[in-house]
């Protein structure tokens, strides 16, 4: 039995950045074996088995048969005459395709290093389109290496995989966890260009394909395009280090813009209000967790409301505080923000300005939560005497006005 380090771990290495998780390939080993060896079982298309002190993941040397559309149509065997060879040409990329023996030789069949040196995402072989995640995959390697370059080849591969309909196969939560762990690396952007080059995006994201082309007034938006605008706004997003909800939001904030009458382009009167239409069923498609659909919803929503807050009356930020549900969920108005700083930040020639408005809403939630509602609760009961109802009633009526106060004091 022989055990070597493989995929990301090594590659990882060979670029000189941090090592967080290490995957392992056990030659010449059957499952009875590495039970014995006090490994525990794991995997439950094929053997993966997690070793005793580290739960580090121990699989099996294996190769795969393709036997229907998608992510899910294969057979996996393993046995101990399956090679590292074997084992490794069935990967995705050569960089991935690196495996370390235990006294750190490296076995590189696919001059996997040659690709890191050159900073290239290849593809092994022509298994490689049996399976569309690989589209998905290349693509957050893409978004997490800004400056490799997909080989011409690979990307020829791709669109001829898009045209074969491999990618209308995909399961949507396969689907989202690649999106997701997409948007959460350095340069999100990448990813959904590379997505768009290869004929992906279409396919899987329609309304998101859709906002290339369509135009905003250059006075505000001066890269125009809204499509170049929202790659802009997830990179800004990444940059400020918003967590995933925040740059869900920053992808969708304007989706609508896609359903602007031709006539009145470049303007996109009511866009945000489209915006939240389009975002329920995309989310519904794609099984999106419900915080990131309800921070995408209100960002979309409010993202215009949120830059000119200096504008707005004081009822209507309270207003504005209420629908982000902002005493219960402070966090959430939280990464709102952030994704509408994004917004802000995301144009040509406005990255390095400051997002004023930021301070004038977190003032606006200050003031608000320094209102003492139980203390009002308690002396519109004493003055309305025992008719409850009436006492129910006015309780909510005046806390809003001390809060619509205590806002025009503040904002003042």
């Amino acid at each position: 039995m022989k055990i070597y380090a493989v995929g990301g771990a090594v590659r990882d290495a060979l670029l000189g950045l941090p090592v967080k998780d290490r995957d392992w390939v056990v030659v010449g080993a059957t499952p009875e074996d590495m039970v014995a060896r006090g490994f525990k079982p794991v995997g439950r298309d094929f053997p993966v088995f997690l070793h005793p002190q580290t739960r580090e993941e121990y699989a099996l040397a294996r190769t795969e048969r393709k036997t229907a559309p998608g992510y899910a149509g294969f057979v996996f065997h393993t046995s101990p005459d399956v090679t590292l060879e074997d084992d490794l040409i069935r990967r995705d990329l050569t960089i991935n395709a690196i495996a370390q023996t235990e006294d750190g030789s490296l076995v590189d069949p696919h001059d996997g290093r040659a690709d890191i040196a050159a900073k290239i995402l290849r593809h092994i072989s022509p298994a490689f389109a049996e399976d569309p995640v690989r589209i998905l995959r290349v693509a957050r390697f893409a978004a997490r290496f800004a400056d490799f370059t997909v080989a011409p080849e690979t990307m020829a591969l791709m669109r001829a995989m898009v045209a074969a309909g491999e990618v209308d196969a995909l399961v949507a939560e396969r689907v989202w966890q690649e999106l997701a762990k997409g948007l959460m690396e350095a340069k999100p952007s990448r990813m959904f260009e590379l997505l768009r080059e290869c004929g992906a995006l279409v396919r899987l994201l329609p309304e998101l394909d859709a906002l290339w082309g369509v135009p905003q007034r250059a006075d505000y938006h001066p890269e125009i395009d809204t499509g170049v605008h929202v790659m802009m706004v997830v990179d800004m997003a990444a940059r400020l280090e918003a967590p995933l909800p925040a740059r869900f939001a920053a992808l969708t904030h304007d989706l609508g813009k896609a359903k602007t009458p031709a006539d009145i382009l470049p303007r996109h009167h009511g866009h945000e209000h489209k915006s939240v239409a389009m975002i329920e069923p995309l989310c519904e498609r794609l099984r999106v967790p419900t915080e990131c659909r309800d921070v995408a919803r209100l960002a979309a929503r409010y993202h215009g409301d949120m830059h000119r807050v200096a504008e707005l009356r004081p009822d209507t930020v309270l207003r504005i505080l209420e629908h982000c549900d902002v005493l219960r969920r402070p966090e959430r108005f939280a990464q709102v923000l952030l994704a509408c700083e994004a917004d802000y930040r995301g144009r040509l020639g406005w990255e390095e300005r400051d997002y004023a408005p930021a301070a004038i809403w977190r003032t606006a939630l200050a003031a608000v939560n320094a209102v003492d509602a139980g203390a009002i609760a308690r002396d519109t009961m004493r003055n309305a005497g025992a008719d409850g109802a009436k006492a129910s009633l006015t309780i909510a009526e005046n806390i809003h006005v001390a809060r619509v106060d205590a806002l025009r004091m503040a904002l003042r």
